[in-house]
């Protein structure tokens, strides 16, 4: 895809978020306003789901083609010499790991919240077919464009077969306290030893970003502002 969706609130350093599911920001609104008051929040929508294009038929989406899609955003918003903060969650938090592997230089740092890259863990495979399993079944009968079909049908699969590089500078990998106990909470850990980056465990649950507004914006400007 060519073009480039994404929106711009806040005043303040760069922070770049990544949404999760399909990339649709549905339910991120409240996080963003507490965050406008630290940032200059970037919402990127990397298919353009928010912007008119939900109708679209998608090919089956690419790791890689998300992060790219996200530096030309940073290079569209950054002046020359400066770098931003990034926050991704589940699929965003993938595309959010890619982003540093490739484009390190232009990051300060970055929170990637539960990211499924359950493949990691030694028992992956077969967890990654439970988990696709298990989330089939939530739509299969349903023939509703939404941003979670969209997500089902062309994130899922590619996305959850991601396995990030190791040794990634300025890394936080978060999880939310409610998931303890469970798959996303383990794979986080797991990709906080692999990368050798961070780990915390924020407000709620995976989709704690709605849930926890106010609590989970609190955690990342504590996160990314004390990481400098």
């Amino acid at each position: 895809m060519s073009d480039l969706y994404y929106d711009v609130t806040g005043s303040g350093p760069v922070l770049l978020v990544l949404p999760g599911g399909a990339g649709h920001p549905m339910g991120l609104g409240p996080l963003t306003e507490r965050l406008t008051a630290h940032f200059t929040v970037v919402m990127y929508d990397p298919l353009g789901l928010a912007h008119g294009h939900l109708e679209d038929t998608f090919a089956d989406q690419r790791v890689p083609d998300w992060s790219e899609g996200a530096h030309r955003v940073l290079e569209a918003v950054l002046a020359e010499g400066e770098s931003a903060y990034v926050f991704g969650t589940s699929a965003g938090g993938i595309a959010a790991l890619d982003l540093l592997a490739r484009h390190p230089g232009r990051l300060r740092h970055v929170i990637a919240h539960e990211p499924p890259c359950v493949t990691l863990l030694p028992d992956g495979e077969r967890l990654r077919t439970e988990l696709i399993g298990q989330l089939d079944g939530a739509q299969r009968d349903s023939a509703e464009v939404t941003p979670f079909s969209v997500f089902l049908a062309h994130v899922l699969r590619p996305f959850t077969a991601y396995r990030p590089p190791a040794g990634l500078p300025r890394l936080t990998v978060a999880a939310g306290a409610d998931s303890c106990g469970q798959l996303l909470h383990r794979t986080a850990e797991f990709v906080a030893r692999h990368t050798g980056g961070g780990f915390a465990e924020f407000p709620g649950g995976h989709l704690g970003t709605g849930e926890h507004p106010v609590a989970f914006a609190d955690r990342i400007v504590e996160t990314l502002l004390g990481a400098g």
